[in-house]
């Protein structure tokens, strides 16, 4: 019975039937979550296989381990160890098909308003053949002419748009800081044990901000060098006190009510943590000690005992940064968070306070469903009278997340020598990229605050 059930999921993926598991004790699932789930394996595959690219140790293995690996590379034509498909370049002819494959499934499902529509159904369907498509067209990137020129100016197509994306985490952060405390603030009219957790929680994130700047200071500056790193972490830690400061003014706290130092100590944390992971992108410093040789500094004494060579940070260091990037790609394109990145906030007066705020009901929550049983997991078609996301701008942030996942994995602009081992390892690319985000988070933030000051014609809510 399971045979036939596992069979009749399978066929289902050719078709424009939701996808679900074979398993009947499974919880329910709505269509418009399976959907989002299925473009998210998608991504997982693909991102995984890039990794597995940037990595020598995979590729020694699959020499070593692989009957005729060398006749499979030249007949496959790609190469004498199959080097082609190895390195920064078959990462960038990778990426590129899966970037024009969300483009345009992006194109596909412009102005969608339900799902009963034939191009809500190729969104909603038909998962094996475009898993062939998506196979087809990375592979397909191997055989552009020219391939030079194309990588090259992939290249910056790819900083352009990856930073794009970087923009968009930034600005879901600064959204998040504000939905947190205008929740939480909505409650202290009814319950007054609110206000405890408001400054419970902003003792805590001010303590692990502050506890972080002075463990940083400690490791990573020397008293007779690391000037670089003794600039940016006073201005990082001159920011967070701005910012801080401008959150509870009183002329900002007439237009922004619901403005205060959770956000700010929420900021400090998220800038305190970049400027952590930049400094350890960081290329080492070195300066002559008292017998004359050279000594490592501003990086940890223990870092290396650790960290075994760094292994371990990568190794963490590529999980967390895999699982924002899904969390933006999924997150970002809620109706929530989609209408926040345009500047348009749910009332105040709407707002029903709860710890878990994050995971309040969701937008299509009181749509009437459909349910259909296969056999297997049943499915709530949830869709049918208006879309609880928006189909194409899903697709846009995947394909904005394809090039942050291609620049990230080779190295941003140290490509050529990068290895996914080494992800995290001193390079003065990662170092910049990660310093200049923590600038934009604040300037991002400290706008929120001062916008309805400079333009007061302006309605805000946030």
């Amino acid at each position: 019975m399971s045979a036939v059930c596992c069979w009749r999921q399978v066929a289902c993926c050719c078709g424009s039937a939701a996808c679900a598991l074979c398993c009947s004790f499974c919880p329910r699932i709505k269509q418009s979550t399976a959907t989002r789930l299925m473009y998210a394996f998608f991504f997982i595959l693909v991102t995984v296989t890039c990794a597995f690219m940037m990595s020598p140790t995979v590729a020694d293995f699959m020499k070593d381990n692989i009957p005729f690996h060398k006749d499979i590379c030249e007949h496959i034509q790609a190469g004498l160890e199959c080097e082609k498909l190895l390195g920064y370049s078959a990462v960038y002819r990778v990426c590129f098909g899966m970037a024009c494959f969300f483009f345009i499934l992006f194109i596909l499902t412009l102005f969608i308003r339900n799902s009963r529509s034939w191009r809500a159904y190729i969104h909603n369907g038909f998962w094996f053949i475009k898993f062939v498509v998506l196979i087809a067209m990375c592979s397909g990137a191997f055989f552009i002419p020219d391939q030079d020129t194309f990588l090259n100016v992939w290249r910056y197509v790819g900083a352009a748009f990856g930073f794009l994306f970087l923009l968009i985490q930034l600005m879901l952060l600064v959204e998040f800081a504000h939905k947190w405390n205008k929740n939480w603030m909505s409650g202290t009219a009814h319950n007054k044990l609110w206000y405890a957790a408001l400054s419970l929680v902003t003792l805590i994130l001010y303590s692990i901000a502050v506890g972080a700047l002075v463990l940083l200071a400690v490791f990573y500056t020397h008293p007779d060098g690391c000037q670089l790193n003794k600039i940016l972490l006073g201005v990082n830690g001159g920011l967070c006190l701005l910012v801080s400061l401008v959150a509870i003014l009183p002329c900002v706290q007439k237009r922004q009510p619901y403005s205060g130092l959770l956000q700010s100590g929420l900021i400090s944390c998220y800038v305190m943590y970049l400027t952590f992971s930049s400094l350890s992108s960081k290329p080492p410093e070195t300066m002559l000690d008292a017998t004359g040789k050279n000594v490592t500094i501003c990086v940890p004494s223990f870092s290396k005992d650790l960290n075994q060579d760094g292994k371990l940070v990568s190794i963490l260091g590529t999980i967390i940064l895999f699982c924002c990037i899904l969390h933006s790609c999924l997150t970002s394109t809620t109706r929530s968070s989609s209408d926040a990145l345009r500047g348009r906030y749910t009332p105040p007066e709407t707002e029903v306070a709860r710890c878990c705020f994050c995971c309040s009901r969701s937008d299509g929550a009181d749509q009437e469903e459909r349910t259909e049983k296969r056999g297997g997991q049943e499915v709530g078609y949830d869709e049918e009278k208006a879309t609880v996301y928006s189909y194409s701008y899903f697709h846009f942030v995947f394909f904005l997340g394809t090039f942050y996942v291609m620049m990230t994995v080779t190295n941003w602009f140290h490509y050529r020598n990068a290895e996914i081992e080494k992800l995290f390892s001193g390079s003065w690319s990662p170092f910049w990229i990660k310093m200049a985000s923590c600038w934009v988070c604040i300037l991002l933030y400290i706008w929120t605050l001062v916008a309805p000051l400079c333009c007061p014609t302006r309605e805000y809510s946030v």
